[in-house]
């Protein structure tokens, strides 16, 4: 028996989708809301906002991918949406990671905006080795020079010397961060509050973990920046873990 009050059961639940792919059942943040348009056709819908019946599918492009080309993603939309035939565009995958990717960069503007990162390698390792920065990040084309030294600075402030403690790359390259956090040359990012550092590595792990960025040996694609070199971080797959040791 269940001795979780009521309340907390339904909240779960609501909480829960199922994939329609895999059928396994996740966290809303784990999964990626499909939307169907006036037309019939099938739309990203990462957000959760649009109308209507909805479809989850797992985080993960392999997944959508391998169920494209098996012709079981058609099948398993026209059940989900109640229609006989659906619209599935060829590039949808493109079209939900790179609503992912805009998400993730719209949450670290806002985070900005609200004064809860800081930017520029001087300002981010005073704060780091005070122990004061709940996240790094790293652009993906920061040069391995000044990661290093905040990551250093990073495993000082959070009494980690000796460990693989390390800032996140993100896939990202310094111009696009620039302009989503509306600085100049922003290439490396401290999160000095921890509920933003929570936000903020949601989102990119979500980003991350469908385009595969530093969690395959491949490389993979960003809806607006082209192929991303494989390998980074190593052993850093997940934001939200990268700054709590390895």
């Amino acid at each position: 028996m269940n001795d979780a009050p009521r309340g907390t059961r339904r909240a779960a639940a609501d909480a829960e989708r199922k994939c329609i792919l895999t059928g396994q059942r996740a966290d809303r943040d784990g999964l990626v809301r499909l939307a169907l348009g006036p037309d019939g056709q099938v739309l990203p819908d990462v957000r959760a906002k649009a109308p209507g019946r909805g479809a989850w599918i797992s985080a993960d492009r392999t997944i959508l991918d391998g169920a494209a080309a098996r012709g079981r993603l058609e099948q398993a939309l026209a059940r989900a949406f109640r229609q006989p035939r659906i619209g599935v565009p060829e590039d949808l995958a493109d079209r939900i990671a790179g609503q992912l990717e805009r998400a993730a960069l719209d949450r670290l503007g806002l985070e900005a905006r609200a004064g809860t990162v800081l930017t520029g390698s001087e300002r981010i390792e005073t704060a780091a080795r005070q122990g004061r920065v709940a996240l790094l990040l790293h652009a993906r084309d920061a040069a391995p020079d000044g990661s290093r030294r905040l990551d250093q600075a990073l495993r000082v402030g959070s009494d980690a010397e000796g460990t693989a403690l390390r800032g996140l790359v993100i896939a990202a390259p310094r111009a696009i961060l620039s302009a989503a956090l509306g600085r100049e040359n922003a290439v490396h990012v401290g999160v000095v509050d921890a509920g933003a550092a929570r936000r903020i590595g949601a989102a990119l792990d979500r980003w991350h973990g469908f385009i595969g960025f530093g969690l395959r040996d491949e490389p993979c694609e960003t809806a607006s920046q082209g192929p991303i070199a494989a390998g980074a971080p190593d052993g850093a797959p997940a934001a939200a873990a990268a700054n709590e040791g390895l």
